[in-house]
C-alpha cells in the first residue's frame, strides 16, 4: 500500500510540476516529508538526510567553475567560430550544429545552457540556409545532450553520482559514463544523417553561407578560461584512465583515489577568481539552481520510495515478468515514454538507476548495458515539445507559424524517429554485448 502511495506521489510531482510550471523538486520534497514522516514514521532529520548532498556539491562546484565560461562569453564565442568555419559547406551545417553543441556542452556548459544560446542561433541559421527547422532542432538538442553526458560535464557527473548512490563502484561508474557518452553520440549522428539525406532537407538548403560575418578573436579572459577548462578536464580524466591502463601502479591508484571533480572544480573556481576571469556574483547567478533543486528533490522522494520498498518491488516485477535478454530494451522503452513528459536528469534516471544493480545481479546482466539503454531511451524522445528540452527549442522560434511547424515536427517526426533508432541500438547492444 505504502509503495503505491510513493509511486503515486512521484507521478503527482511530475504532473503538478508540468501543469503549474513549478519546479518538480519542490513538490517531491513536500511529498517526501509527508509520506516519510507521517506514512513511514521517519524522523524529520532522517528525511532531511535523504537530500543527496554529494550530488548537490558536485553539481554546484562544477557548474560554478563553468559559470565563468558562460559569463565572459567563452562558450558563445566558440560556437560562433565553429559556425563560421562551416559557411562554405552548408550541407554539413546539421553536423556543425551538432558538433558545436556537443563540444560546448562537454566543456561543462550543461544541456539547458547550451540550448539557451544555441537554439536561437540554430533556428536563425535554419531560416538563412533553408535547413529544416526539425533537422536544426534535432542537431542542437542531441548535440547538447551528448556533450552534457561527457564524464566531466553536468549530466555525466549526475549519472555517475546516481550510480555510486545505487551501489556501483566509482571506477565502474566512470566506465559506464564513458559508455553512455559513446552511445548517445553515435545515435544522434545516425538520426541526423537519416533526416537530412533521406528527406528533402538536403535539396532545400542554400548553396552558400558566405555572408556570415567573421567572429572576433577570443579575448585574454576567454583564452585563459579555455585553457583552465582543458587543464581541469585533464586533471579529472587522466588519473582514472591511467589506472585502467596501469591498474597495479600504487602511485596512480593513490592519486586516482584522491581525485574528486567537485573539489577540483572548486580549486579552479578560486583560480578563475584570482585571475579575474569573471564576476563571482554573475557566475553564482548562472548556476542551474532549478535543475539542482529538481534533481535533489526527486532524489529525496526516491529515497523515501526505497525506504517504503517500492523500488525492490519494481525490480522484482521486472526480474520475474520479463525475459532476461529483453530487460535492458524494456528499460529503454520505459525511459523513452517517461522522457516524453519528464526530465531525464530530474525524473527518469533518479527513478530507474537505483533498481539497476539488484536486477543486473539477479539476472546476471552487465549493469552497464542497462544504464546505457536507460539514457539512450530517455534522450531519444527528449526532443518532444512536452519535455523540457523540446519546449525550450519551441520557445526559441520567433514566429507563431514556425512554432506550430516545430511542435508538429518535434512530436510526430523527430521523437518517433529517435525512438525507433534508440530501440534498434538497444537491441544491438543487448544481443551483441
Amino acid at each position: 500500500m505504502m509503495s503505491a502511495i510513493v509511486v503515486a506521489a512521484i507521478v503527482m510531482s511530475i504532473v503538478l510540476g508540468y501543469r503549474t510550471r513549478i519546479n518538480i523538486g519542490l513538490f517531491a520534497i513536500a511529498f517526501a516529508y509527508l509520506i516519510g514522516c507521517f506514512g513511514l514514521g521517519l524522523k524529520p532529520t532522517d528525511v532531511i538526510l535523504m537530500w543527496p548532498l554529494k550530488i548537490f556539491f558536485i553539481i554546484f562546484s562544477v557548474c560554478l567553475f563553468y559559470g565563468f565560461a558562460i559569463v565572459n562569453g567563452t562558450l558563445e564565442k566558440l560556437a560562433e567560430h565553429m559556425m563560421y568555419r562551416c559557411r562554405r559547406f552548408p550541407h554539413m551545417m546539421p553536423y556543425a550544429i551538432f558538433l558545436a553543441s556537443l563540444l560546448i556542452a562537454a566543456m561543462g556548459a550543461g544541456y539547458y545552457t547550451v540550448l539557451a544560446f544555441m537554439a536561437p542561433i540554430t533556428l536563425l541559421l535554419c531560416e538563412r540556409t533553408r535547413l529544416s527547422l526539425i533537422a536544426g532542432g534535432m542537431s542542437v538538442n542531441y548535440g547538447a545532450l551528448a556533450g552534457a553526458n561527457f564524464v566531466s560535464s553536468q549530466s555525466g557527473i549526475i549519472f555517475q553520482g546516481l550510480m555510486v548512490n545505487a551501489g556501483v563502484a566509482e571506477n565502474e561508474a566512470f566506465i559506464n559514463g564513458l559508455a553512455i557518452f559513446a552511445g548517445t553520440t553515435i545515435i544522434p549522428l545516425v538520426v541526423i544523417t537519416g533526416f537530412v539525406f533521406f528527406t528533402r532537407s538536403k535539396e532545400a538548403m542554400a548553396d552558400s553561407l558566405s555572408d556570415i560575418a567573421r567572429p572576433t578573436s577570443l579575448t585574454r579572459e576567454q583564452k585563459a578560461t579555455l585553457m583552465l577548462t582543458l587543464i581541469m578536464m585533464a586533471c579529472v580524466l587522466l588519473p582514472p584512465i591511467l589506472q585502467l591502463l596501469v591498474p597495479d601502479n600504487e602511485a596512480i591508484v593513490f592519486i586516482n583515489s584522491r581525485v574528486n571533480i567537485g573539489l577540483i572544480a572548486s580549486i579552479f573556481s578560486v583560480i578563475a577568481l584570482l585571475m579575474k576571469l569573471g564576476d563571482e556574483r554573475k557566475a553564482m547567478a548562472a548556476l542551474p539552481w532549478g535543475t539542482i533543486i529538481m534533481i535533489c528533490g526527486v532524489g529525496m522522494l526516491i529515497s523515501v520510495a526505497i525506504e517504503a520498498g517500492a523500488i525492490d518491488q519494481l525490480a522484482s516485477w521486472i526480474g520475474t515478468s520479463i525475459p532476461a535478454v529483453l530487460v535492458p530494451v524494456v528499460f529503454g522503452v520505459v525511459s523513452a515514454f517517461m522522457s516524453l513528459f519528464a526530465s531525464t536528469l530530474g525524473v527518469v534516471t533518479p527513478a530507474l538507476f537505483p533498481i539497476v544493480p539488484s536486477i543486473a545481479n539477479t539476472l546476471m546482466i552487465d549493469p552497464m548495458i542497462i544504464f546505457v539503454c536507460i539514457v539512450v531511451g530517455a534522450q531519444a524522445t527528449a526532443i518532444s515539445p512536452f519535455s523540457s528540452g523540446g519546449s525550450l527549442i519551441l520557445g526559441s522560434a520567433p514566429l507563431e507559424r514556425e512554432r506550430s511547424t516545430l511542435f508538429n515536427g518535434l512530436l510526430f517526426r523527430a521523437a518517433p524517429l529517435g525512438f525507433v533508432v534508440a530501440v534498434a541500438f538497444n537491441l544491438m547492444l543487448t544481443f551483441l554485448a
